[in-house]
């Protein structure tokens, strides 16, 4: 008796794993992981995001027109884990100081642009949120249409004078953040 319970339980703990791994590996193919990184000058800006697709839905918008990403409403820039964002040096995020280091950077969509916050804390997963009153930077930018819909998200790193281009495109939406020598 005692036997058969003990492999009952080993063959329900077989089927647990097993549908945690396939749950675990199907998210991760519906948002692959995706990398941006660039150098220009003595300046690299790295990041590591996953990337989820439109699928025909619609993505930013308001809460009643059934959008993924509603205004107003904490995002971790990506799916999976929170996007991550690494500067090798001091830099100008947007214009505003930021150390040399890694941060999760999320954003709060609005209509019309994005607020785009850095947070000093790293390695979660999911959609939880950030311990708010460790933020160390919050600053806003613009939204515009793209020159055509993006399918999956993308995040792109882009060489300009002084520094690096941190240009984020999905589905008509595009909006970007320079990140400048300090």
């Amino acid at each position: 008796m005692l036997k058969k319970i003990l492999i009952g339980f080993i063959v329900v703990a077989v089927i647990l794993g097993a549908a945690f791994m396939y749950l675990s590996n199907r998210n991760r193919t519906m948002s692959p992981p995706g990398e941006a990184s660039l150098t220009n000058g003595d300046l690299t800006v790295s990041v590591k995001y996953s990337r989820p697709s439109v699928r025909g839905r619609l993505i930013f918008g308001t809460k009643e027109q059934g959008a993924l990403q509603p205004y107003g409403v904490y995002w971790r820039l990506g799916a999976n884990e929170p996007t991550e964002i690494t500067f090798n040096k001091k830099v100008n995020f947007n214009g505003q100081p930021v150390e040399a280091g890694t941060y999760t950077m999320y954003a709060i969509p609005e209509e019309g642009g994005f607020e785009i916050i850095l947070n000093p804390e790293v390695k979660s997963w999911g959609v939880f949120e950030p311990d708010h009153s460790k933020d160390i930077l919050k600053t806003k930018v613009q939204a515009q249409a793209g020159a055509s819909a993006v399918e999956q998200f993308t995040i792109s790193t882009l060489p300009m004078e002084q520094g690096v281009n941190v240009l984020f495109e999905w589905s008509e939406i595009r909006w970007s953040v320079p990140v400048t020598n300090q």
